[in-house]
């Protein structure tokens, strides 16, 4: 018989109440929006996947690119690529341009934006980044580029 102990009755995890958060001189807890956590679930849905992630590595090397050249990079047929093209597509990632026979695919800039400022602003003392463990993550958006839009 399986026998499984939660993590708090092996002392590994304690709750605390709101007031021994206070007590203790803490920050309060902010609580993510649904839409915020649901936005990036999906996001976070898309990048887990090998074969997307290599797709933008490659698009951020190259403004565009093609399905065909895409397949040859992967060494993917054109079903299985223009699948995680669509995925990325219909989730505002990458944008499609037709030129005659050929799609070309490129990242949406704007929307890698909208994601960060969703992650960040979702923590209490939002100042561009945060610390998770030994290293820290940041976030500066291209003022420039923002007013451009």
């Amino acid at each position: 018989m399986l026998s499984v102990k939660s993590q708090e009755s092996q002392g590994i995890t304690s709750p605390m109440t709101a007031d021994e958060n206070d007590a203790a001189g803490e920050q309060p807890l902010t609580r993510m929006s649904d839409k915020a956590a649901g936005e990036l679930k999906t996001m976070f849905f898309l990048f887990a996947d090998q074969s997307r992630l290599r797709i933008l590595h490659f698009l951020m090397q190259r403004p565009e690119m093609n399905v065909r050249t895409l397949c040859q990079m992967l060494g993917q047929s054109q079903p299985a690529v223009s699948h995680h093209l669509g995925l990325m597509r219909a989730h505002g990632l990458i944008a499609c341009r037709r030129d005659g026979k050929h799609n070309y695919y490129g990242i949406v800039s704007d929307r890698f934006g909208e994601l960060f400022e969703t992650l960040f602003e979702s923590l209490p003392s939002h100042n561009g980044s945060f610390d998770l463990g030994g290293f820290r993550l940041s976030y500066a958006p291209d003022k420039n580029d923002r007013q451009a839009s």
